[in-house]
């Protein structure tokens, strides 16, 4: 028997006392012997063609060992191999545009690099860099997706007509039937806006030469540290074996320290060459500039429904900005594939269209496409609502998937695992008061406020394979060495699979040691993205720590001179049923382990390696209802009161689920209200900076209410379903929802996000004419 002491319980993260007193290791805390930096020449146009690179004077500049131009980059690194991404299963067209380590001929967005200086301090290397002198022959540039589409539209590769990079499209059901006739229709132009990843730590990269190997050692902020090792041995020419990849503290991610930059592939390349460690660190300004972003879509939604709600059809066509070098193609997809959200619509024509623009690359960032459909699909919930006169709730309730048929594959393709989607709804309602709310709505407008309440009923997919693995390691005293081929950078992680492994091995929860991130001593993985870090890297320590607990069994019952049968652990001791005085530690059975005392046939350690391979994706899913006030005099939107009810399966650490929950508000609800990253039309960063990028405070964001419901998933053994991204696809067309709803009386039914004053402002004036 093994009872659950700490799997469920709130307890201290592990990782906290050296992140609070400022003891932990980031990137840009390594200072290594003799080591160099790299400043970066970025273009200052969104597109032109280079004519000349004069660096004559950089390279007289005493201190500087090296300054390398476009095409010498090439002796670095192959850039055939360098930052190449796929289009996604499923899509036509191909992304078979390499964005080379330094521009040679040609730049196609602001930022671009164009030539790097290597010097031996930070500052003599950006003086060096500002010695550089670039002469460009402009061209014309396009920033607006729907612009970069038309005939004559500047093209930023000649053999991408239109400009498309690559499509996705889903057509199932009789959809002209479901259109034809139908009682009610709907459609809305709706913009996904451009957003910055903002982490609080920017990219860096450290690279050494390792003489011991004759390879590299990196030091990067990165999600993966096993597939970067991969990019850049396929860059450099190398073996993964002769490249160790080492993520120490992670200062977030939120998916745009994904993969390798361009900046990484030279600073490797770099060291290589020199023989010398070589260090780079992101400026603020570089981050939102250089690091790709996040959202920037446009759809054109069009749904049939009968009368009393029911959806007989679905139609959309998305347009999704792939920048100037298409770094995430393949997430565009999730948009179709999840266009259903939690709904049985029996007809769906979807497709999107990548579409090249003079921009940085549009890329992960918490929900990669999938918080894109909820918003969409939840604003046509609305609409249809408006249409019937009918209540949201009942609308959404009238087109839930039930219970009953799951697991159930959409008509858009995706197969979900688990729902009961009208039992969060109802949750939210009941801690929310929905009938009270609405009186006080009703109240309010006697006074003149503009009370609005939003909802959304979300669904997401969840735990990405092909695997993940896990070592476990039980060490001759008792303690125990957890290896993990995620790479956790906030989630908390070392917490939870410190509570997993104390309950399944009786261990000392504070003798549990998690290590991540080093490819020198962790089983090759797949990294931290997509809420897969427990959905299935909690698989993979479930297998390894069940393999262990079998050993340990039977170590202990040599030991007692019982049989294994008989053997049971409860309180950390592994002991004789029946006979608890008959009893042995995990550190006895450990010394045991590694001196010798040994049944027969049993080899020697107590450890496991293991790879979890899920069959499928989770669909985690949830309700939030946002109430907001609007002043009509200055456009000002309030954000009043919020419910949160998510369900991510079962939960191992409640207070890390609780705290992703919060987090992940902030970030959608910043994206209804806030956030917008904004180029003009020549290419040009507007809100470049975080005194013009409008990020939320404290003071923008109120005390949520959040609540839970639990179904589990049969994926994974845990029953998890993941929660880092849910709270932010839940919140933003919650918020928007509540927006439009305060803004109805002046008959407004859309209006595109971030709702800032200005906007509904304008909104508000012309709706008064």
């Amino acid at each position: 028997m093994v009872l659950s002491r700490y799997v469920g319980a709130t307890v201290r993260r592990k990782e906290d006392p050296r992140l609070i007193t400022g003891k932990s290791t980031y990137v840009g805390d390594l200072h290594l012997a003799g080591a160099l930096h790299v400043a970066f020449v970025r273009s200052q146009y969104a597109h032109a063609n280079i004519t000349n690179v004069d660096a004559s004077a950089a390279k007289d500049m005493p201190g500087v060992y090296e300054v390398i131009i476009g095409s010498d980059a090439s002796a670095l690194v192959n850039p055939a191999n360098a930052d190449k991404t796929a289009p996604g299963p499923g899509s036509t067209g191909t992304t078979d545009i390499s964005q080379f380590p330094l521009a040679t001929d040609r730049v196609r967005y602001v930022g671009e690099p164009i030539a790097a200086v290597v010097a031996s301090s930070e500052q003599l290397a950006r003086d060096a860099a500002d010695s550089i002198m670039v002469d460009y022959d402009p061209l014309p540039a396009v920033t607006d997706m729907e612009k970069a589409v038309e005939d004559g539209a500047p093209q930023l590769y000649e053999d991408k007509p239109g400009n498309i990079s690559a499509s996705f499209e889903k057509l199932a059901g009789d959809i002209d039937a479901a259109f034809d006739g139908a009682p009610v229709t709907v459609k809305a132009r709706i913009r996904s806006q451009r957003l910055a990843g903002v982490s609080l730590e920017t990219r860096g990269v450290v690279a050494a030469p390792d003489p011991l190997s004759g390879g590299l050692t990196v030091w990067q902020s990165t999600q993966a540290p096993h597939n970067n090792r991969a990019e850049l041995a396929a860059a450099l020419g190398m073996s993964t074996s002769q490249i160790r990849v080492i993520a120490p503290e992670v200062g977030g991610g939120f998916g745009v320290k994904i993969g390798d930059y361009p900046e990484d592939f030279l600073v490797a390349g770099l060291a290589r060459q020199l023989g010398r460690p070589v260090k780079w660190i992101e400026t603020r300004s570089e981050h939102m500039a250089t690091t790709h972003h996040g959202r920037d879509q446009i759809a054109y939604m069009e749904a049939a429904a009968d009368n009393d709600g029911t959806i007989r059809g679905l139609r959309m066509r998305v347009l999704h900005c792939a920048g100037a070098y298409d770094r995430g193609s393949g997430i565009k997809n999730f948009t179709v594939l999840m266009s259903c959200g939690c709904y049985e619509i029996p007809a769906v024509d979807a497709k999107i269209d990548a579409v090249f623009t003079n921009q940085m690359a549009v890329s992960a960032y918490r929900g990669a496409g999938r918080p894109e459909a909820a918003y969409y699909i939840e604003r046509v919930m609305d609409l249809i609502a408006d249409e019937t006169g009918l209540d949201p709730v009942e609308v959404r309730r009238k087109n839930f998937i039930p219970p009953e048929k799951f697991p159930y594959t959409t008509t858009a393709g995706e197969r979900y695992d688990t729902g009961e989607y009208d039992k969060a709804l109802t949750k939210a309602l009941e801690i929310s008061n929905y009938e009270g709310l609405l009186k006080e709505k009703e109240e309010a407008a006697k006074d003149g406020r503009l009370i609005g309440i939003g909802m959304a009923s979300y669904v997401e997919i969840c735990g990405f394979g092909p695997n993940e693995s896990a070592s476990i390691r039980v060490d001759e005293d008792g303690a125990v060495r957890v290896f993990t081929g995620i790479s956790p950078h906030g989630q908390g992680q070392e917490t939870t699979f410190a509570q997993m492994v104390a309950d399944r091995l009786g261990a000392d929860f504070e003798n549990i040691f998690v290590h991540h991130g080093d490819t020198g001593n962790t089983p090759i993985g797949n990294g931290t993205m997509g809420s897969r870090g427990l959905a299935v890297g909690g698989g993979a320590i479930t297998m390894s720590a069940n393999k262990v607990f079998e050993k340990a069994s039977r170590i202990a019952a040599h030991m007692l001179e019982a049989s294994v049968d008989d053997i049971e652990m409860e309180d950390g001791k592994y002991r004789v049923k029946g006979s608890p005085d008959q009893s042995v530690t995990l550190a006895q059975i450990g010394e045991a382990a590694y001196s010798g005392n040994m049944p027969d046939g049993l080899d020697h350690g107590l450890e496991s390696t293991d790879y979890f391979a899920p069959d499928d994706e989770t669909f985690p899913f949830g309700t939030h209802i946002a109430v907001v006030e609007v002043d009509p005099d200055t456009g000002h939107v309030s954000l009043l009161k919020y419910f949160s009810v998510d369900d991510c399966g079962e939960r191992i650490s409640p207070q890390l689920v609780e705290g992703q929950v919060h987090g992940g508000l902030a970030q959608g609800i910043a994206q209804a209200l806030y956030e917008e990253l904004h180029y003009d039309d020549g290419g040009q960063i507007l809100s470049g900076s975080l005194m013009d990028y409008a990020i939320p405070k404290a003071d923008m964001l109120i005390n949520f209410t959040t609540d839970q419901t639990v179904t589990s998933t049969p994926i994974n053994p845990m029953g998890s379903k993941g929660i880092g991204e849910a709270a932010t696809i839940g919140s933003t067309p919650a918020v928007a929802n509540a927006v439009i709803d305060a803004l109805s009386t002046y008959g407004v039914t859309h209006m595109d996000v971030p709702m800032t004053s200005e906007r509904v402002w304008n909104v508000i004036q012309e709706a008064r004419k």
